[in-house]
């Protein structure tokens, strides 16, 4: 069994236009809510094997705030260019050379990618994966190349205004 855990990252200012748009902090608000998002992941008892981050600054922060919340080094937060220009379907690219005793993994990143993704394993489609959202799906499969043609199972979808 596998199971994918898709992040948005969390709620980011613009408030500083010199900055590029991979440069952009979180906000206090969007740090905030992604706590309430820990909190609901503990509750859980997830425990990621290994979590995988957009290099954008929001994404990685975010990443590293939950890393932290969950117990896992910050330090092994694997960081990914391609999720930051990801198309939906490549964003399967980051499974080609995963490890198969891997069985929980976490990627961080950004919309519209992230919401075309999760939407390719959820039965009822969504709109649109809010800041700090996040949806859990897992697998029937013992290979991560496998993932596109395993049964999907939603474990659930959440994100701070449901909280």
């Amino acid at each position: 069994m596998k199971t994918l855990y898709i992040v948005r990252h969390a709620k980011s200012s613009w408030n500083h236009p010199e900055l590029s748009d991979e440069e952009r902090p979180l906000l206090e608000k969007g740090k905030k809510r992604t706590k309430k998002i820990i909190d609901y992941l503990q509750q859980k008892e997830i425990k990621p094997d290994l979590i995988i981050s957009s290099h954008a600054v929001r994404a990685l922060e975010t990443a590293k705030i939950i890393a932290h919340g969950l117990n896992y080094p910050s330090g092994n937060i694997q960081v990914s260019r391609q999720v930051y220009h990801a198309s939906a379907d490549n964003l399967y690219d980051q499974f080609f050379d995963l490890r198969d005793d891997v069985d929980n993994l976490m990627i961080v990143g950004h919309n519209p990618a992230l919401t075309n993704f999760a939407n390719h394993f959820l039965h009822e489609k969504i709109e649109w994966l809010p800041t700090s959202g996040v949806v859990s799906v897992s697998f029937n499969t013992r290979i991560w190349m496998n993932l596109p043609v395993a049964e999907p199972t939603t474990n659930f979808i959440i994100y701070p205004k449901m909280l």
